[in-house]
């Protein structure tokens, strides 16, 4: 089919280049010239792993092309994919400004029903929205779709190529026609393709990824208990974990969830329980448990040095929210290396892929720098703050990293490390929700 995806973020590259490796004939449009630019050179401008081989393979094929022309973009597409940024506004709901004026410009593009695609994460309400407004424009049948992504960052081309189910609101049976003729390549099992209407599919995004923040920060609050009661949240994890009921995924502790699904999903989810009149408490609760929660590791610092971090260095290992991409949205890193910069300390940062990123966020602020490498970053620090758990820092050369400090000081936001390996070793080690390790003098 020819298909056209607006918008080339994570979603909506790795969206358009997957159709496209499944023979598809795929344009993908942005408004950013320089962005567009680099594309048709052959430049993946974000990191994620294997999107790159695969980008490269449907260029050279030409099932994929690259423009700034929506016209151009659609002008032969049976299906337009909306994959537009939604960003939190100060109140928390989404903003669908991206969206809607795209919608705007749809209905004089129109020459042939074509079915428009909401791959955007976006409120209950929204297909209807974009369907008055294409409307306004065209007299040309077309027909709006939710098809809410779950794609997980560091893992999306897996998950677009290998979908535990793909979600399709769709009010007619001819537009769940064409979703399903689009998505045929990707299914192995008929139950994977999920049909609803439109107000459920777009309810259902939401819905997963509150759920999951829900796991994530009730671990972390079991983290925090077992801190003040002595037990070891790892060994709960590992407890809790086969029942089915629960399942072992986001049960691991550490300082809270970032990036840019769960803490915008969350916010705009409450909101429009608030504007519905419906008291959502535990949504609130998850906001302020995260909130809470990717402070931990500054709160663990400033006991630890007696409320005064001023003039101390700390190495910071891992600024990307997490593992295998440089997607800094909501990260973690962010909050703790501001606090302990606001407290007078100064800081060397390394993560494998976001540092670029990371430079643009801080604006070259001071005392702050950057390191080319991990152990490069330890040199002179007093102590290492883990904070993503990239695989290269998950077996480090213990007795490095001890010659490179100042202290034998480490505070792990993630636990990826054995504490009696800590021990072993001479650290003094603090974890999420796990005995702290004092080695024997």
């Amino acid at each position: 089919m020819n298909i056209a995806v607006v918008g080339t973020g994570y979603v909506g590259l790795v969206t358009g280049v997957c159709l496209a490796h499944a023979g598809h004939t795929v344009t993908c449009v942005d408004i950013d010239e320089a962005k567009v630019a680099k594309m048709q050179a052959g430049q993946v401008p974000i990191y994620e792993p294997g999107l790159a081989e695969i980008f490269a393979e449907v260029l050279k094929q030409q099932r994929l092309r690259l423009t700034t022309s929506l016209a151009e973009g659609v002008s032969e597409a049976e299906a337009v994919f909306l994959a537009l940024p939604t960003p939190p506004g100060a109140d928390g709901s989404a903003d669908l400004s991206a969206v809607l004026s795209v919608a705007d410009q749809l209905g004089p593009l129109l020459n042939r029903y074509t079915v428009v695609v909401n791959k955007s994460t976006v409120p209950v309400g929204t297909g209807k929205q974009v369907a008055a407004r294409v409307a306004a424009g065209t007299r040309q049948a077309f027909d709006v779709v939710s098809n809410p992504e779950f794609l997980r960052e560091g893992l999306a081309v897996q998950d677009f190529l290998h979908p535990d189910r793909i979600v399709v609101g769709a009010a007619g049976d001819k537009a769940a026609a064409v979703m399903k003729q689009i998505y045929e390549p990707f299914i192995e099992e008929p139950e994977q393709l999920v049909f609803m209407d439109v107000r459920s599919a777009e309810m259902t995004k939401y819905a997963a990824n509150s759920f999951l923040a829900m796991k994530v920060s009730f671990m972390n609050e079991i983290a925090n208990m077992c801190e003040l009661l002595g037990a070891n949240v790892d060994a709960v994890r590992l407890g809790i974990g086969p029942d089915p009921r629960i399942g072992r995924q986001f049960l691991r502790a550490g300082i809270g969830y970032g990036g840019s699904c769960f803490p915008k999903d969350v916010q705009a989810l409450q909101h429009t329980a608030q504007t519905t009149g419906y008291d959502f408490k535990l949504l609130q609760s998850l906001i302020t448990v995260n909130e809470l929660q990717q402070q931990r590791l500054v709160q663990k610092l400033l006991e630890y040095y007696k409320g005064d971090v001023s003039g101390r260095h700390f190495a910071v290992w891992g600024l990307a929210f997490k593992p295998d991409t440089d997607d800094i949205r909501e990260a973690p890193a962010l909050d703790i290396i501001s606090g302990l910069l606001e407290k007078g300390a100064t800081v060397t940062a390394y993560d494998p892929e976001a540092t670029e990123n990371a430079k643009r966020y801080f604006g070259g602020q001071e005392g702050l720098s950057f390191a080319g490498s991990s152990y490069e970053a330890l040199e002179g620090a007093d102590a290492l703050l883990l904070v993503t758990e990239w695989e290269e820092f998950r077996a480090p050369d213990l007795a490095a990293v001890k010659a490179a400090l100042k202290a034998p000081t480490v505070f792990d936001g993630r636990n990826i490390y054995d504490l009696g390996d800590m021990k072993q070793a001479g650290f003094y080690y603090e974890s999420i929700g796990r005995p702290v390790v004092v080695a024997e003098e």
